[in-house]
């Protein structure tokens, strides 16, 4: 068995991640540090070993749906560098400030935040029970987005839902400022090009206009989720602003954003409540719950679909 195959199926991280921990000189089998991603293993009689500890294979797989609130870092690791609270390098700085300058040349603002104090990630709110189990999160959602988002310790599972051809649709609620063209939805439904990366097609549709003086007095529908939902976060003040519904079928990093980046327009709440059929249903922010039976199979059902 390869080995980044047997490192998913130990729990230990994605087929991916244990592609990279074997670039870094970081497995080892039988004491011997392995560096060939395509190197196999004889799970029956090998021991490997993940930075000095043993690996051990997985007897029972957890999964869990999580309401990832904003401002938390997609990561389970209490050792990330965002955990300790380490400052951006020289070299990371100014990457964002060339970004940064790019946008505003668009009209776009973009704030540039120094975390300065340790930042949440998604351990900080999982409990002691799960804690121990090696989940980690199916995918990536935005530290400064919040939402859905899928935890496991199921490796292989892992693989096949995040795998670039998978095109699983996965739904967002988005708000931009102003108004937006249907020229501009037509671009982006048929996908677009942003510093030569191409963001693939799209599912886009708007869902209401606001126009308020103040968006923290802001009057609405106590039945219109959407507008509460997107109104209790939003940090301006005033102004009009479109709520829209976009699926995507891809998973790349700042996708949505990136993309309304492209039409010059500035997304300020973005909210993801559905991937394929699982949907964040009334689940509080940072809360979480297991998945039953049926969405598991769900879930195997959709990406052996995708495999095939």
């Amino acid at each position: 068995m390869r080995i980044n195959k047997y490192l998913a199926e130990c729990g230990v991280c994605s087929r991916r991640k244990a592609d990279e921990l074997v670039k870094e000189g970081r497995v080892s089998v039988n004491k011997k540090v392995v560096r060939e991603v395509g190197a196999d293993v004889d799970e029956t009689k090998d021991v490997v070993f993940v930075d000095g500890k043993k690996v051990v294979r997985v007897t029972h797989y957890d999964y869990l749906l999580f309401y990832k609130p904003k401002n938390c870092v997609t990561t389970l690791n209490e050792d990330n560098d965002n955990k300790s609270g380490r400052k951006k390098t020289d070299k990371e700085l100014e990457e964002i400030k060339n970004r940064a300058e790019k946008l505003a040349a668009k009209g776009i603002v973009e704030e540039v935040k120094e975390h300065s104090k340790p930042r949440k990630i998604i351990t900080d709110f999982i409990g002691d029970d799960y804690k121990n189990k090696r989940l980690y999160p199916v995918g990536r959602l935005d530290y400064d987005s919040e939402g859905l988002l899928l935890l496991t310790n199921d490796g292989d599972l892992t693989y096949k839902l995040t795998h670039p051809s998978s095109e699983i649709p996965k739904t967002y609620v988005v708000k931009i400022e102003g108004t937006i063209e249907e020229s501009d939805l037509a671009a982006l439904r048929k996908g677009v090009t942003i510093d030569g990366v191409k963001y693939g097609r799209s599912k886009v549709k708007i869902t209401g206009i606001e126009k308020v003086k103040d968006t923290k007095k802001a009057v609405i529908d106590p039945k219109d989720i959407l507008a509460r939902e997107a109104i209790e976060c939003n940090e301006d003040t005033s102004g009009v602003f479109t709520r829209l519904e976009v699926i995507i079928f891809e998973g790349k990093n700042r996708e949505i954003r990136r993309m309304f980046e492209a039409v010059e327009k500035k997304v300020v709440f973005l909210k993801r409540v559905a991937i394929g059929e699982l949907r964040l249903g009334g689940l509080a922010r940072g809360a979480y719950r297991p998945l039953n039976e049926a969405e598991i199979a769900y879930l195997y059902a959709i990406a052996n679909k995708q495999q095939q």
